[in-house]
């Protein structure tokens, strides 16, 4: 019999907020009360950084060029602790949980500790825009609070396998305590392999539908998707690149075959029925990022039996396994590689259609919330009835 328990869940913003985090706090949160596990939510959380970093973060930005991480100085991290401390009651919970570091970074408390996330602080560095050209005061910062953390957590969960060598390697964290479980998909499915096997058989076979959907053209690797479509129709396939999310950066019209539908609110029904009816007509979602740490995207996809074309960068190849539910390429790849990819699978439709119900299997069976919280549940209770 598997231990029941109350877990205290710390997040920085609402993780009741469908919109927070790409809504991965949310649907984390649910998966894990699905598993009969008490979740007491312990955030949003004050930030209010002092007027002494907010002048630092100026200096550094006017007169050094460097950026200063406010969500890395101490008194605000400290000021986190102090507030989760005020919320919590005395054996109110069994475990205190969070999906991020830094709520965590100078809590004190007796229970056990549990982090589920999908990077650390070194994996960031130079990563990201945001994380890049960081003045030294933040790289060290960001370090000994990083190290602090994973030292002191119990057991330490990562989306992916990139994510828990940098752990393991950058913090010389003790790796029987580090684990990988994937993260799910970020909507509600309740479809059956039937269910896919009809969208498949809908899809054209004739003219080939890709899918971009980012909030950052560039980081997002959206000139790469336009390059490819282009160079498709050049090679003689009809094909239509849809991009949702952001506006194609790029110093001409709109070619014709790029259809450009803006940010799609999936928190409302109606954005979340044209985004369904969008993954159940493309033949591929195409996302040729230049830096992502576990892109819930690629995971929405698979739901509906859409492979993923991708790069193997970050934590996406503990996702995307090739001619599983997709293909990665390297960052450097050529248009060319992924466009001959792309043809030889969509002139031989019975391999496409292999591979699009193989995408919802690797969903199915791994890159789903019920599977992960199940797996998560179990490693918090054998946790917590050893402690």
């Amino acid at each position: 019999m598997t231990y029941k328990f109350k877990l205290g869940y710390i997040t920085v913003p609402d993780a009741r907020d469908i919109l927070s985090w790409s809504g991965t706090m949310f649907y984390m949160a649910n998966a894990l009360q699905k598993q009969d596990i008490s979740v007491q939510y312990i955030g949003p959380l004050r930030d209010k950084p002092i007027f002494f970093n907010k002048l630092k973060k100026f200096f550094y930005q006017t007169f050094l060029r460097k950026r200063y991480l406010l969500d890395r100085s101490l008194p605000l991290l400290q000021g986190y602790a102090q507030q989760v401390n005020d919320l919590l009651t005395k054996d109110s919970v069994d475990v205190l949980f969070s999906p991020g570091t830094i709520p965590l970074a100078y809590l004190e408390s007796s229970k056990p500790l549990v982090l589920w996330n999908d990077c650390t602080f070194a994996g960031l560095v130079d990563f990201y825009a945001y994380t890049s050209n960081l003045c030294r005061e933040s790289i060290t910062t960001g370090h000994t609070v990083e190290k602090r953390v994973l030292e002191r957590v119990d057991l330490a969960i990562f989306s992916s396998d990139w994510a828990a060598n940098t752990a393991i390697e950058n913090y010389s964290i003790d790796p029987s305590k580090v684990k990988v479980v994937s993260y799910g998909a970020n909507l509600e499915c309740n479809r059956s392999l039937e269910d896919i096997k009809r969208f498949v058989s809908l899809r054209s076979r004739t003219k080939c539908q890709l899918l971009f959907i980012g909030v950052d053209w560039i980081r997002k690797g959206g000139d790469v998707a336009l390059a490819v479509t282009r160079r498709l129709n050049q090679l003689g396939l009809p094909t239509e690149l849809v991009v949702v999310g952001c506006k194609p950066e790029i110093d001409e019209p709109f070619p014709e075959f790029v259809k450009y539908l803006g940010f799609i609110k999936k928190a409302n029904p109606e954005g979340r029925i044209r985004l369904n009816n969008l993954m159940k007509t493309s033949h591929f979602l195409i996302l040729p990022s230049k830096a992502d740490c576990t892109p819930m995207v690629l995971c929405e996809a698979n739901s509906f039996g859409t492979p993923c074309l991708s790069t193997d960068v970050g934590g996406i190849p503990t996702t995307i396994k090739n001619n599983l539910n997709g293909k990665l390429f390297s960052e450097k790849a050529s248009v060319d590689e992924y466009c001959s990819y792309i043809v030889e699978i969509f002139s031989d439709y019975d391999r496409y259609d292999e591979l699009a119900l193989s995408s919802f299997r690797e969903y199915e069976s791994r890159l789903n919330w019920d599977t992960a919280a199940k797996t998560v549940k179990a490693l918090i209770s054998e946790l917590v009835t050893s402690s």
